[in-house]
């Protein structure tokens, strides 16, 4: 069972994924020793993980939502064979079992070339490619959806809180050692400053410098991986809602406000906006839909779909590992 501390530990990491153990116990007021017991338990129950992660758009880079219609005997195969792609996350069967839905983050224009217009038209058992650019996020990246549970009171966020970003400020140039860096900590958030030293043959003092420059300059923020279930939200779901241009603005804002929805971005293609919800149930999936989506001025339509298996979730482990 998930307590009121559990999910106090994971908003706390959620607002400082590198945070020591001993300043997080200090915060919510238990021992050191608690919060590593909690954070292990987590670890096989939840699925936690604190994962660093890159943003694409800080690098000038574009990120896609693609969406496959398969044949019904090749869903979990194409799913399974973008999952272990290291340029896909959040890949997901849709209900019916013949949709496959992936966030995709090509490096290059020849990756996402070679990937749109070359190896998925030509993949068996896929029937239609159809690919959305993420134009503007409303949620999701660095904001994620622990920061919405509410388990810290707001002298506790203030406490555990890393200074924002700054938008405006030109990212720095990647070189070699920032590069392994990523790969490290996208493995492991947490990885400490011994192992990342090791790796790379660099001081502390010059490790813990490019984690301050990569993190302060926004190209890198932590992000808590965990599966859903057990917080108490059955139904995942992914609606694109078709919006009238002059509401884009008001509706992003709308949604990004909604304590069920996890991520939304406006994207090219018909609907122009795609969210991802989290619900207790499809009663109120139904509920969220006509009483929320269906009171915001704009919208014209929304296509909801079933999530029926999350393939991967910013990492991937073999299911035989």
């Amino acid at each position: 069972m998930i307590d009121a501390l559990d999910l106090k530990l994971m908003q706390a990491l959620q607002l400082d994924g590198r945070a020591p153990f001993s300043r997080i116990a200090d915060v919510l007021g238990v021992s050191d020793q608690t919060v590593a017991r909690r954070f292990r338990r987590l670890r096989s129950s939840v699925g936690l993980r604190v994962l660093g992660i890159t943003d694409e758009a800080r690098l000038g880079r574009t990120n896609w939502i693609v969406r496959l219609q398969c044949t019904p005997d090749g869903a979990e195969q194409l799913g399974s064979a973008l999952a272990r792609r290291p340029d896909t996350s959040y890949v997901g069967l849709l209900s019916g079992g013949t949709e496959v839905i992936c966030a995709m983050r090509p490096r290059t224009s020849q990756e996402r070339d070679e990937l749109l217009l070359a190896r998925l038209q030509r993949t068996p058992r896929v029937i239609s490619v159809s690919a959305h650019c993420v134009l503007r996020y409303f949620y999701g990246g660095p904001v994620g959806w622990l920061n919405k549970i509410n388990a810290l009171d707001a002298d506790q966020e203030a406490a555990l809180r890393l200074p924002p970003a700054d938008p405006s400020a030109a990212p720095p140039d990647l070189d070699s050692l920032d590069e392994a860096l990523l790969t490290m900590l996208h493995r492991d958030g947490r990885t400490p400053l011994t192992e990342l030293q090791a790796a790379t043959g660099q001081t502390e003092s010059v490790v813990k410098r490019r984690l301050t420059r990569l993190q302060s300059s926004g190209i890198l923020y932590f992000y808590v991986q965990h599966t859903h279930e057990l917080l108490g939200n059955d139904v995942r779901a992914t609606l694109w809602l078709t919006v009238a241009p002059a509401s884009l603005a008001a509706v992003g804002r709308a949604l990004s406000s909604h304590p069920e929805v996890r991520f939304a971005a406006a994207t090219t293609g018909r609907a122009g906006v795609f969210a991802a919800t989290l619900h207790r149930d499809t009663g109120a999936l139904y509920t969220y839909l006509s009483d929320k989506i269906g009171a915001l001025d704009g919208i014209q339509s929304v296509e909801p779909a079933l999530i029926v298996r999350q393939v991967k979730q910013l990492s991937y482990e073999s299911p035989s590992r």
